[in-house]
């Protein structure tokens, strides 16, 4: 069933594997290392998020130099050969060539890089090696800049980055690919350039760096559709579509797909078209098209190119597993594992059987433990898992023998032998560090620590999620274009290390000051971890705007809870102005916990009844009355909420204590993070805003029919400059923030936040701000006149947050920290009703007034409306909030 072993070496190895693995094979529980190097390792085959496999560049170029007798003719047979998949033909003749041009070195050294093609399609990566060394010594000496020199000096760093792209060296793929754009550029050859570039494109996407991908590959094709149809431009397109659907815009990566299948189908070229019809197979797949998608897989697998065939395969097993089509996926598995015993070894067959044996275990998993099919299932499992580590030693792949160790150790660790687990689990982090890959040397430190844990070695699993967060937060910057599946898997890869050591130093009596702590800037650092992955960019790492200070440190009137969801509780830190921590524990599972917070969302949107009442109150006895003695013997007049996951999904001024809401007691503020920038309090003497609204509808959206009277109020208490319907524009917007510095910026316009930040926008009259245009924008205060500065105050209301969607508010705490404002007043949720306006009218009214915080000026407009019986209902006064600086 796996090919056969070819050293004593080997066959020690698999016998060594199967002797741990036998007595343990009844039950395969699904990974937990899928995570942030995983994905790049297997992107020519994983999953629908993910790049083909690198494009292939016509392997010879005629050197412009005095012919050798017969030499061309073998270059051309060699060619096409090599074009029809006769490798092994190519090889020969490319082996003739390098024989007769022995007296031209700059011939025999172009017929030396496609040899090295040809040996890497055969999967003899030591005579690639030695063929392209071979080429650039004799390259090496050559003198001067003449079009045929340069030409086969760039072949020879193309053919490079094939063979390194081949290995699994992405970083070195990506310099030999810039290099060959510099040589052809030089040589005047545009067409060798864009080839090159797109191969960069393939590279960076392989590495994860998507959006300087898309950059490159926007470039390329600009230049591309001006020129006649080619294979080129069907690459080109692919790549682009590629690309973007990673970075999330599936219906521009579709439009792109079919635009190279269109060229691929008018130029005859079938296997071009069968790569892109696998890429449209993973577009689909990302659109949750999933018939569709399984029908461009089962297409692209009939591709006589094996490898291509073997990717879609792998796609269409994965796909049919996630959609629990389990006949279907036990009749491909067998397939599948016969097209890799037929290919030859290499990078994409080695990530090939890690992707299969990762299928096969989640099929096998959700077979009953009697099915026929089970005992085929584990002997394939450990025979695929065992050949694949023998593979990453015969092929020098540290990373891949890394994942091979590791993902036994999980084995064992699911399976309760706890010995074998953490032996091949240090092992496996011993080759991560050697290698210096962070990137999945944090899975094996999360590793440990579980292995740790379960044998009660509480200490020494602290120390290993420790390790592990300190990788994870030197990788933070990282973490949105390592992986590009991480938008998906950072609940599973990212996030349950951080919740899992706060449950391991939280869950002692009484919990030490250190440990407390250490919790706190656990969150903060998950915090920060979240808004980056939710942007795909590292949003607080943008250019300071004054002194971070921590938020205990900022106001002595404030007090900061700090909930922290788990798996089997919420624990409550607080912090009390010139107090120690304190914390208490809320003994409910998170899903109990997150059903409530839902329901409480959907019921304060619902104005005819009042049946919220009762959830607030559970929630006021979990989140304050445990505290409450503390704050009734403080100073307290604010309290300061850093929120976690769906908490930010419902307003704290509508919990309520039996007799009244905690509006009516404290002023209240929100944060991202454990520190703010620069907390100075506005300052109050001619208070000038920015006032932007639409009242007409827009763009699908319907008229806001009290914008109107919301900007006369905002006019009437503080002035400023209005742009109104067909003035405001992104363009007017843009001027009129570099005109003048504006302390305040008031936007009244239909938003959206969603867990999607692509969804997350502001509308504008002729089109929509995304939350990066909206920081750009405002950074831009007052640059005329050399004053810029942050924006004292965003306001935005007609903005809501999707109900439901536990990670939306995301986007409205990303609107506080990216746009450059210290304090931001945004809506949980739309209400088209008068009510707004005279909200929003007291809050500007009270901000007049030197003496209070923002928050108490909310405080107060919030109470206004509060005391009146037609606005009593939370709907009305409780999705405003205040993020960021309260003072």
């Amino acid at each position: 069933m796996i090919r056969i072993l070819s050293s004593e070496a080997d066959v020690t190895i698999m016998v060594r594997l199967l002797v741990l693995l036998r007595p343990h094979l009844q039950r395969w529980a699904r990974l937990w290392w899928i995570g942030v190097g995983i994905a790049v390792l297997i992107s020519s085959i994983w999953g629908p998020g993910l790049p083909s496999a690198p494009l292939e560049m016509s392997p010879g170029l005629w050197a412009q130099a005095q012919p050798l007798e017969g030499y061309e003719d073998l270059l051309q047979q060699g060619q096409e050969a090599y074009r029809q998949d006769r490798f092994e033909a190519a090889v020969e003749l490319w082996q003739r060539a390098v024989q007769v041009a022995e007296a031209d070195p700059l011939q025999q050294a172009q017929a030396l890089s496609n040899l090295s093609l040809a040996h890497q399609k055969l999967g003899q990566w030591q005579q690639a090696t030695s063929s392209s060394d071979r080429g650039f010594r004799l390259l090496q000496p050559l003198e001067g800049k003449s079009p045929a020199v340069l030409q086969i000096q760039a072949q020879a760093f193309n053919t490079q980055g094939h063979l390194r792209a081949g290995l699994g060296q992405f970083e070195g793929a990506l310099g030999a690919w810039q290099r060959a754009t510099q040589l052809y550029s030089q040589a005047g050859d545009p067409v060798g350039q864009i080839g090159s570039q797109l191969n960069q494109a393939q590279a960076l996407q392989s590495l994860g760096l998507y959006r300087q991908a898309l950059d490159l590959l926007s470039e390329a094709v600009e230049v591309l559709e001006a020129q006649p149809d080619s294979i080129l431009k069907v690459t080109g397109l692919r790549s682009l579509g590629n690309a973007l659907r990673v970075v999330r815009d599936p219906e521009l990566s579709q439009q792109a797909l079919l635009s190279s299948l269109r060229v691929a189908e008018a130029l005859n070229l079938p296997h071009q078209q069968d790569l892109t019809v696998l890429s449209l197979g993973n577009t689909a797949r990302s659109l949750a098209q999933g018939d569709q998608a399984l029908q461009y897989y089962q297409q692209a697998s009939r591709s006589p190119d094996l490898a291509l065939g073997l990717q879609a395969q792998l796609n269409q097993l994965s796909l049919l597993v996630e959609q629990q089509q389990w006949v279907e996926a036990e009749r491909l598995w067998p397939q599948i594992l016969d097209r890799i015993e037929a290919l030859p070894l290499g990078h994409a067959t080695l990530y090939g059987q890690i992707n299969l044996s990762q299928s096969l275990m989640s099929l096998r998993s959700a077979l009953a433990s009697e099915s026929e099919m089970v005992a085929v299932l584990d002997q394939s499992i450990v025979e695929i898992l065992s050949q694949s580590t023998v593979q990453a030693q015969q092929l020098g792949d540290r990373r891949a023998e890394s994942y091979s160790l590791g993902q036994l150790g999980t084995y064992f660790e699911e399976r309760g032998q706890l010995t074998e687990a953490l032996s091949l689990t240090e092992e496996s982090l011993v080759i991560a560090q050697g290698i210096q890959a962070p990137d999945i040397t944090y899975l094996w430190h999360w590793q440990l620590g579980r292995i740790y844990r379960l044998q009660e070695r509480r200490s020494e699993a602290i120390a290993q999620y420790s390790q592990a967060v300190q990788v994870l937060q030197a990788l933070r910057t990282d973490l949105v274009t390592v992986n590009p599946e991480v938008q998906f898997s950072f609940r599973d890869s990212v996030e349950p290390i951080y919740r899992q050591l706060v449950s391991l130093l939280l869950e002692v009596e009484p919990v030490p000051q250190e440990s407390l702590l250490q919790a706190r800037e656990l969150i903060e650092s998950l915090q920060l971890a979240e808004l980056d992955n939710f942007f795909r960019d590292a949003c607080l790492d943008t250019e300071p705007l004054g002194t971070a200070v921590q938020l205990d440190q900022v106001d002595p009137r404030a007090a900061v809870f700090y909930p922290i969801l788990l798996p089997d509780r919420m624990e409550v830190i607080l912090s009390l102005p010139h107090q120690p921590l304190q914390r208490h524990g809320v003994p409910r599972s998170r899903v109990e916990i997150e059903t409530v917070l839902n329901q409480f969302r959907q019921q304060l949107e619902n104005r005819t009844n009042r049946e919220f009442i009762t959830l607030s109150q559970q929630l006021y006895d979990w989140l304050i009355r445990p505290a409450l003695g503390a704050l009734n013997t403080s100073t307290v007049d604010t309290l300061v909420f850093v929120l976690d996951g769906p908490l930010r999904n419902v307003p704290m001024a509508a919990l309520q204590d039996g007799d009244q809401f905690l509006i009516e007691s404290y002023g209240i503020a929100l944060t991202p993070g454990l520190q703010l920038l620069d907390p100075q309090p506005l300052q109050r003497g001619e208070l000038q805003a920015l006032v932007a609204g639409l009242t007409e509808g827009r763009q699908g959206f319907a008229p806001l029919i009290n914008v109107e009277d919301e900007i006369e109020q905002i006019q009437t208490q503080i002035g400023g400059l209005v742009l109104k319907d067909p003035e405001f524009t992104n363009q007017r917007l843009r001027q009129e923030l570099q005109r003048l510095p504006f302390p305040i910026v008031h936007i009244a316009t239909h938003g959206q936040f969603s867990s999607n930040a692509d969804d997350t926008f502001i509308l504008t009259w002729d089109d929509r701000l995304d939350i990066p245009q909206l920081d750009g924008l405002l950074r831009l205060s007052g640059s005329d006149q050399g004053v810029t500065g942050p924006i004292e105050l965003l306001t935005l209301s007609a903005c809501q947050t999707a109900i439901g969607d536990n990670r939306a508010a995301l986007g409205l705490a990303g609107v506080a920290v990216r746009a450059g404002a210290r304090s931001t007043v945004a809506s949980l949720w739309y209400v088209n009703d008068q009510a707004t306006v005279p909200l929003i009218s007291q809050f500007y009214r009270e901000l007049t007034d030197p003496s209070i915080t923002k928050a108490k000026a909310l405080q107060r407009a919030q109470q206004q409306l509060l005391a009146q019986d037609q606005y009593r209902h939370p709907i009305y006064w409780a999705p405003f909030i205040l993020v960021g600086n309260w003072l």
